[in-house]
């Protein structure tokens, strides 16, 4: 930091109360916004909490001006955020600015109109970023994270002044994004139940109302939350609803949507083009792609083994894995094109044993019994069409469809 004079530390400090006060009386939140985007880096909050680390008495300003005081419960713990937030004291920062949203939260109920709306989003957001930052101070001393679960709570009491009628409502869905990435990062996702059902059964509530950014935003998480409940169907919805109405230029958020879509497609019986998965960086899947092509179960299992911690992080690891039944039908399929090619009258009998050779040559060891157990799930899930020879140890096919496509149903429906 420069030397900095005290009347230039004040006059700063008298130019950002004058902004504050200005924007909140001739409610314009657009001006209001940037004021309280803490941890946006600006140069202008920067040059405030340098001037509020020379210029010591800003509380008094504040006090002592009837058109600042009456903000003041808003602009004091503002005041000490942005200072601590300058010299990296992440916990402090964290704590004041909860002060400040508390009191703004509650001036933003008192007003009847919307036109805080804007600013309003951007407490949602800087709660929920500061809390994040202070949680990982907190760890690095060995202390226990618990912001994040206070601006949780906060963002609740926002959902609440949001959720009823009025035009207030339309902000509802952006502090239900925020509160998600909130519940996914602590792990308590049976959270998100409560809002979802206040958002999908609410009379006051109309989902086309709410801006793009919100919707694709909210069937993403929901999309998310539809994938770990295996309700594939569901997920694909929510999750093809948010690719179709993304931002084509928000090329990461696309690859964000794609990375749990690609999987459910795929537990769909859908498979990409490599061109698409290469596009957005995806190629962690080419291989499992690969493998359900081939009906290759030596592939499929290197992939998941290879990518394992990634794709355990995005929580699709277990939805891959079941894709091992689409492999061995595949497999089995290709079994029957190699025989229908040396003696079409005999296709439909697949061996058990020429299947336990195949997947040997896979380097996948498995008996008779074993293959004989596989091709019961096949037939079972109506992967196969057929029936079994025991005592002969063979799969005997249907002569119509004997392969059915899974036409965008899981195999488990």
């Amino acid at each position: 930091m420069a030397y900095l004079s005290m009347g230039e530390a004040h006059r700063r400090i008298a130019d950002y109360l004058s902004r504050f006060s200005e924007a909140v009386l001739s409610q314009d939140g657009s001006s209001l916004k940037p004021l309280l985007s803490v941890s946006s880096n600006s140069p202008i909050l920067f040059s405030l909490a340098d001037a509020l680390n020379v210029f010591q008495d800003a509380n008094r300003l504040i006090k002592q001006s009837d058109r600042y005081s009456q903000l003041a419960e808003i602009l004091v713990p503002l005041f000490r955020c942005l200072q601590n937030y300058r010299i990296e004291h992440l916990v402090d920062a964290y704590t004041a600015f909860e002060k400040a949203a508390n009191a703004f939260l509650q001036e933003f109920r008192n007003w009847e109109s919307a036109w805080a709306m804007e600013a309003m989003y951007v407490i949602a957001y800087e709660i929920r970023v500061l809390a994040e930052r202070a949680d990982k101070e907190l760890a690095s001393y060995g202390k226990n994270p618990e912001k994040l679960k206070g601006a949780g709570s906060f963002l609740m009491k926002v959902f609440g002044a949001l959720a009823g009628k009025g035009s207030k409502r339309v902000g509802a869905l952006y502090v239900t994004c925020q509160l998600f990435k909130v519940y996914f990062k602590l792990g308590t996702v049976h959270l998100c139940r409560s809002v979802i059902r206040s958002i999908e059964t609410a009379r006051i509530f109309d989902f086309e109302e709410f801006p793009v950014r919100d919707k694709v935003t909210y069937m993403y998480y929901t999309g998310r939350l539809e994938v770990f409940n295996e309700n594939f169907i569901a997920a694909d919805q929510k999750l093809t609803y948010a690719l179709t109405h993304c931002d084509p230029q928000r090329e990461a958020n696309i690859r964000l949507i794609l990375k749990y879509l690609v999987p459910v497609k795929l537990s769909l019986g859908i498979l990409p083009k490599r061109r698409l998965l290469e596009k957005y960086n995806l190629v962690e899947y080419n291989n499992v792609v690969q493998a359900l092509r081939r009906g290759d179960l030596r592939l499929l299992r290197h992939a998941l083994q290879e990518h394992e911690d990634r794709f355990l992080r995005s929580g699709v690891y277990l939805v891959l894995e079941k894709l091992e039944l689409q492999v061995y039908q595949r497999l089995v399929k290709k079994i029957y094109i190699i025989q229908k090619q040396k003696d079409p009258s005999k296709a439909h009998q697949v061996k058990l044993e020429v299947i336990v050779k195949a997947l040997k040559w896979l380097e996948m060891n498995m008996d008779v019994d074993e293959v004989e157990c596989i091709m019961a799930i096949l037939i079972y899930k109506n992967l196969v069409k057929g029936y079994f020879a025991h005592k002969s140890k063979v799969v005997v096919l249907s002569k119509q469809d004997p392969f059915p496509k899974l036409n965008g149903k899981p195999v488990n429906s």
